[in-house]
């Protein structure tokens, strides 16, 4: 066996063994933007006062009043985080937190670079469930399995 057959033999070994991890690294990514969107949504609602105020002066929320916006708001970053971290309509709900999270960005003229380059990050993100699905570890590939025999 030359070298390079060699070199190439264990590249595939090293191959087979990251995508042994991809269940998990598809988990570990949903849990992680999950978690970002729902501390928001409970932050939002522990002083609800404050959360109108800022869709009132702070968040410009074309075509909604404040107050239909901050109920919205608050709705998107408590539901779909929830429904992404079970992994249950994945993909819709991570292209629901991916449109929220470009709308964030777009009401929100005041955001700084730090939280600009926050919002890029989490949109790559969630491009991971949104393009590849939730992954093995979702009740999307138990019922797909299981119900659908796929």
């Amino acid at each position: 066996m030359t070298r390079v057959q060699r070199t190439a033999q264990w590249v595939a070994a090293v191959i087979k063994e990251l995508d042994s991890l991809q269940p998990l690294i598809h988990l570990g990514v949903r849990l992680w933007v999950a978690n970002v969107f729902w501390k928001s949504g409970i932050e939002s609602l522990k002083d609800w006062e404050m959360t109108v105020d800022l869709f009132t002066h702070e968040f410009h929320v074309p075509l909604l009043s404040p107050y239909a916006a901050a109920i919205l708001g608050t709705g998107v970053e408590l539901i779909f985080p929830a429904l992404l971290a079970l992994g249950l309509a994945g993909r819709f709900s991570a292209g629901a937190l991916f449109i929220f999270n470009i709308m964030a960005v777009i009401s929100y003229p005041a955001l700084n670079e730090a939280g600009l380059k926050d919002h890029v990050y989490w949109g790559i993100l969630l491009l991971i469930p949104l393009l590849h699905g939730p992954g093995k570890i979702s009740i999307d590939y138990f019922i797909r399995r299981h119900w659908m025999g796929k």
